[in-house]
């Protein structure tokens, strides 16, 4: 009889505290489930749950929303590496991402043509803010010529090109190539910034960390463009595609291209022979080429004008290549300077 007590005794005692294990345990899931990550609108600590998800419409702006982003930013570019942005146009899944996503960054100033359009079609569901981001950039009216103080006594040739570009309707009268000046490149960083804290304040300080630590190289790259163009002694660039206008407006610089703001236009033949004897004329040693479109017209120009090629990148994307290489809009920026020099020596 002793040991059938012991036994029942040990049996309870067994259940009691298999009991109190469950309950424990019970209580503790419920304790994760209220503090678990899933059920709260704040992002994790390490940034890996709950990152704010941005969209851009193309390379400098996924770069600057992932520069400032960090770890609390999960972008993605609508336009894949090695494709023109010009000949870009977005597809319905791109209209579902950019529905989902909770930030649409655009550069604006003409240079989406599809983009209006592309809001109208968001899913009317849809949360995501959208931003533009040249807003506050002092823009470049695209339809001037360019080419009147350069070829001031020549009004048969200002004649036709201003013709060309009357015809070259892309860009709705503005020269949207903002991105390619740093000093441009500081206002974009700033609206990018700005526009993370208006979805994420929770993120403010370290998005402003991050922003100051970019603005810190833009404005040591900025400072480099000023020095050292400063100090050459040529200051004609001629270029294929009239994207740098706001380098040329920034930097004391003096832009001639051979096609309009969009880089399928197509010049005349008088046109390029105009171009090469005042390549001639004015000691310009370098025809300037992009690599996202052909280079046979600078090529052409080049072998016309008796000069060399050499490539200006207007910043729009990455290649294949040099996304693999690791290259960045900053890294590109700093190659355009030091062919700038070596073009205008």
């Amino acid at each position: 009889m002793k040991d059938s007590k012991s036994s029942k005794r040990l049996i309870a005692l067994s259940l009691l505290l298999t009991a109190m294990l469950i309950f424990a345990a019970a209580c503790g899931n419920n304790k994760n489930d209220a503090a678990s990550p899933s059920n709260s609108a704040e992002p994790s600590s390490n940034g890996v749950n709950q990152q704010v998800s941005v969209v851009t419409s193309f390379y400098p702006l996924y770069f600057l929303a992932s520069e400032i982003g960090g770890e609390h930013v999960k972008a993605v570019n609508l336009v894949a590496a090695g494709v023109e942005p010009h000949d870009w146009t977005p597809k319905s899944r791109d209209l579902d991402t950019a529905s989902k996503a909770q930030l649409f960054l655009y550069h604006g100033a003409g240079l989406e043509g599809w983009v209006d359009g592309f809001l109208k079609g968001l899913s009317k569901d849809s949360t995501v803010i959208t931003k533009e981001i040249s807003d506050g950039i002092a823009l470049i009216e695209g339809t001037e010529d360019e080419h009147e103080d350069e070829h001031a006594d020549d009004h048969e040739h200002e004649d036709e090109h201003a013709d060309e570009e009357a015809h070259d309707h892309d860009h709705g009268g503005l020269d949207p190539h903002t991105w390619v000046s740093p000093k441009s490149a500081l206002k974009l960083a700033e609206n990018v910034k700005n526009s993370l804290i208006e979805v994420d304040s929770a993120n403010q300080a370290d998005y402003e960390k991050n922003y100051e630590a970019l603005k810190l190289k833009i404005e040591a790259i900025d400072a480099d463009y000023t020095a050292k163009l400063s100090q050459t002694t040529n200051k004609n660039i001629v270029t294929s595609h009239q994207a740098f206008g706001y380098l040329a407006r920034d930097y004391g610089l003096k832009q001639i291209s051979i096609m309009g703001l969009s880089p399928d236009a197509e010049p005349r033949a008088q046109d390029l022979l105009n171009i090469a004897k005042y390549v001639k004329a004015n000691g310009v040693k370098y025809i300037f080429f992009e690599e996202l479109v052909s280079d046979q017209l600078a090529k052409t120009l080049a072998s016309e004008a008796d000069v060399e090629t050499m490539v200006l990148n207007p910043l729009e994307g990455l290649t294949p290549s040099q996304e693999k290489e690791g290259e960045t809009y900053l890294s590109l920026m700093e190659r355009n300077l030091q062919n700038l020099v070596q073009a205008l020596q």
